[in-house]
């Protein structure tokens, strides 16, 4: 095959190569599918896209016999993770993640797969999947087993990618867990804790379904799907089982500091209550007994005895002496 310069592909067109029956990588122009089709080699196509226009799309259609629904759903990058199957060739739907600015972005990755090409449609927030392909090329005693692996380190690579952004957030939720048992209340640390439960809310909707495609693709009969391969969809899915359980546990986490965060607060609270019960109650006792003598009653015994004055704030100290001790006693103050 002739590897000499080629036209500029579209910039929607980030790789269109071919692999040959020895997993060798050649680059090809999207005119040139047709005439690799039709070669009877061994070989499969890998066209990787991002974000193509339309006219793109359709003439992958046209080169590859694409189904005109699996088209639409590539157009419009809204669909849940889904695996469709059409005829000979499959259709796989796959969110990925990125954290920006301490938020999960969302993008699509949509597959076709058939019996000789592999076309990855990226859509949103998605890395480049450039490091698979290179470490694919790397492997070309797998790459002989066709698209359906490439398939898998494209599964792979985005599930893996999953990892950072779950330890990331595990360290956050440590960060804010020590927040949470600080002397002092912070809305901020139970805004951040709302915020984290509804980002990983979401990156389950997202994984969830991953397992159901996973599931489907490690177990399918179809001859797309090599059995050597299936074993790797079955390692892709274990790594995405664990992943989603880690989102389990960390949202459980969440809802327990959030819980713990709010009792907190009603026990801080609570304790507000007690000490200033306490104090009125020792306010209160003075004002109670000084009241009496502010009554403009004439005949008072008290008002005649020699040592009315002292005793009567000697009985005062004595009461509010009492209520401290009983009120220390009790841990309201």
């Amino acid at each position: 095959m002739n590897d000499t310069a080629k036209p500029a592909l579209p910039s929607c067109v980030i790789n269109c190569v071919v692999y040959d029956k020895a997993g060798k990588r050649h680059d090809i122009t999207l005119d040139e599918i047709s005439d690799v089709l039709a070669r009877d080699d061994g070989s499969f196509v890998w066209v990787g896209l991002y974000e193509p226009a339309d006219e793109i799309l359709d003439k992958l259609q046209e080169e590859f016999g694409l189904h005109d629904l699996a088209v639409e759903d590539a157009q419009n990058a809204h669909q849940r993770p889904k695996l469709e199957a059409y005829g000979n060739s499959m259709f796989v739907v796959i969110h990925t993640a990125q954290v920006v600015d301490e938020r999960i972005v969302y993008g699509e990755t949509h597959a076709f797969v058939g019996p000789r090409y592999l076309i990855t449609v990226r859509h949103g927030a998605s890395l480049s999947y450039s490091p698979v392909r290179e470490r694919v090329e790397r492997e070309p005693e797998l790459l002989v087993l066709g698209p359906s692996y490439g398939l898998y380190a494209v599964l792979d690579f985005i599930v893996d990618n999953y990892r950072p952004i779950i330890d990331e957030f595990r360290d956050t939720a440590d960060s804010l867990e020590q927040a949470i048992f600080a002397d002092t209340y912070s809305r901020d640390t139970v805004v951040r804790l709302y915020e984290l439960k509804r980002e990983l809310s979401k990156m389950r909707l997202a994984v969830g379904p991953l397992q159901d495609v996973l599931s489907q693709l490690s177990r399918t009969q179809s001859p797309l799907v090599p059995e050597e391969v299936r074993l790797y969809f079955r390692d892709v899915y274990d790594h995405a089982l664990r992943v989603n359980e880690s989102i389990d546990t960390l949202r459980e986490m969440l809802t327990t500091a959030l819980s713990v965060n709010l009792s907190l607060v009603t026990l801080g609270q609570g304790e507000v209550v007690k000490r200033l019960g306490a104090w009125a109650a020792l306010l209160a006792a003075p004002t109670l007994i000084t009241s009496w003598y502010g009554m403009n009653f004439h005949r008072m015994p008290e008002l005649d005895k020699a040592y009315a004055y002292p005793a009567l704030i000697g009985g005062v100290a004595l009461v509010c002496g009492t209520l401290y001790w009983l009120f220390k006693r009790a841990k309201w103050l």
